[in-house]
C-alpha cells in the first residue's frame, strides 16, 4: 500500500502515514460524540466544551489505533521482520510487513500483541477515568447512570470513553475472520495443526469471508429495519472484510509460486545493446525509433556501464552541454540482480527500485534485463489463476 495522505515522521524506524480516507472516520468519531453522546451525557455543557472533548478523544482514539498497530510492527521487528510503514486509514490501521511469518509461533506472538495493547489501554484508560471522577462514581453509576454520567468532568468522560472503546476495538479484532489479528491466530492455530502454510491460509480465508458476509447481512437488516446509517456501515466493513480475506489468500498463493521462480525465469535474454562511443543521434535514428525496446544496455568490451532510453535522453537535453554520444546521455547502473535470485527477492527489489530494466548479472557479466511490465504481467496472470483457485 502507498499512502495518498501524508507521513508523520518515523517511530522505532517505522514510517508512520496518514491514509487521506482517515478523515472520514476521524470527522465521523468527533461529530457522534460533539453533536451526539457528550451532550447527552452533559446536558449543561456549552458547545464549546462538548466540541473540544470530541476534538481530543477522536486524536486520543487514533493514537490508540496508532499503539495497536505499534505493538505489532515493534513484535515483527524482534522477530526479524522489517516492517517499513504503518498507515491509519478509514478501517483502523495497517503494519506493513515485509515478509510472512516463518513460524505459527511468531504469527501468534504479531498478532495477538496488537489486541493484547488494546485491552491494556482500555483498562488503564477505565482505571485513569474512575480514580478521576472519585471514590463515589461506581455506586452513583449503579443508582442512577444519568446523573453519574452528568458529574464528570471533561477528563474522566474522555476517558470513561476511551476505556470501552479500546476495549471493543480488542474483542473486534479478536474475532477469528482472516485478516483480522483473531483470524490471524486461528491461521497460526490451523498453520501448528496442519503445518501447511497454504492450507492454513485458505480455511483463515474462508472463516474470515463467512465472517464479512455475516456482516452484511446484518448490515441489510439493520437498514430494513430502519438504520440506513448504521446498516450501511456494516455493510462496507463487511465488503472490506471480504475482499481483504481474499485478497490476503491470493497474495500467499503468489508469493509461493514467485519463490519457485528465479530471476532467470522472469527475465528478458532477447534485447539488443550498445557502445557507449556510439554517436546518439544515429542511436535515436537506428534503434530508439525503429524499436519497440525501451532501455538498452551500454556495454564497454562486454562490460556493462549504464543504459540509454527516452527518459535518460530527455533528462540529458536538458543539460548545459547537448549529449553527442551514448554515453553521455545514459544513466548508470543503479540496481542490479544475480540470476539465481529467488523470484520472491527479485520482487522486493523491483518495488522499491526505480530503475526499470534492473539489469540481471551472472559472473559480472550481463545476461538479461528484467523489466517491472514483466512481472506485473506474470503476477496479473496468475491472479487470475489464483481467483479460480478461491472459487473451486
Amino acid at each position: 500500500m502507498r499512502t495518498r495522505g501524508f507521513r508523520l515522521g518515523k517511530i522505532h524506524g517505522i514510517e508512520i502515514c496518514l491514509d487521506i480516507s482517515l478523515a472520514i472516520i476521524f470527522f465521523l468519531v468527533i461529530y457522534s460524540l460533539g453533536a451526539g453522546l457528550f451532550p447527552q451525557w452533559h446536558p449543561t455543557w456549552g458547545p464549546a466544551l462538548a466540541w473540544g472533548t470530541a476534538t481530543a478523544a477522536g486524536v486520543l482514539f487514533f493514537a490508540s489505533l496508532l499503539a495497536h498497530e505499534l505493538a505489532h510492527s515493534i513484535m515483527a521487528q524482534r522477530h526479524g521482520i522489517a516492517v517499513p510503514r504503518i498507515t491509519l486509514f478509514v478501517f483502523g490501521g495497517v503494519s506493513e510487513l515485509a515478509s510472512e511469518p516463518q513460524s505459527p509461533d511468531t504469527e501468534f506472538r504479531v498478532a495477538i500483541v496488537g489486541p493484547l495493547m488494546s485491552l491494556a489501554l482500555g483498562a488503564v484508560f477505565t482505571l485513569a477515568g474512575t480514580s478521576l471522577a472519585g471514590g463515589e462514581f461506581v455506586d452513583s453509576l449503579q443508582a442512577d447512570p444519568e446523573d453519574a454520567m452528568a458529574s464528570l468532568g471533561p477528563g474522566a468522560t474522555l476517558l470513561l470513553w476511551l476505556g470501552p472503546i479500546n476495549v471493543m476495538l480488542a474483542v473486534f479484532n479478536l474475532i477469528p475472520g482472516f485478516p483480522l489479528d483473531g483470524g490471524r491466530v486461528l491461521r497460526a492455530a490451523l498453520w501448528w495443526l496442519s503445518g501447511d502454510l497454504r492450507r492454513a491460509t485458505e480455511w483463515a480465508s474462508r472463516v474470515g469471508r463467512g465472517f464479512a458476509w455475516g456482516l452484511m447481512g446484518l448490515g441489510v437488516w439493520e437498514a430494513l429495519a430502519g438504520a440506513l446509517v448504521q446498516g450501511l456501515w456494516l455493510l462496507l466493513i463487511g465488503w472490506f472484510l471480504n475482499n481483504a480475506a481474499r485478497s490476503s489468500y491470493m497474495q500467499l498463493l503468489l508469493t509461493q509460486a514467485m519463490e519457485s521462480l528465479t530471476v532467470k525465469d522472469l527475465m528478458r535474454t532477447r534485447f539488443e545493446s550498445v557502445q557507449p562511443d556510439a554517436p546518439l543521434q544515429a542511436f535515436i535514428d537506428q534503434k530508439l525509433l525503429r524499436s519497440d525496446q525501451i532501455a538498452w544496455p551500454v556495454l564497454r568490451d562486454r562490460v556493462l556501464v549504464g543504459l540509454i532510453g527516452l527518459e535518460s535522453i530527455r533528462s540529458a537535453l536538458k543539460a548545459e552541454r547537448p549529449p553527442e554520444t551514448v554515453g553521455d546521455a545514459m544513466v548508470g547502473i543503479e540496481d542490479s540482480i544475480e540470476a539465481n535470485v529467488r523470484g520472491g527477492d527479485a520482487l522486493k527489489l523491483l518495488v522499491a527500485s526505480k530503475s526499470d530494466p534492473i539489469p540481471v548479472l551472472e559472473a559480472g557479466q550481463l545476461v538479461g534485463l528484467l523489466f517491472h511490465a514483466d512481472l506485473v504481467r506474470w503476477l496479473a496472470l496468475h491472479e487470475i489463476e489464483s481467483r479460480q483457485n478461491l472459487r473451486a
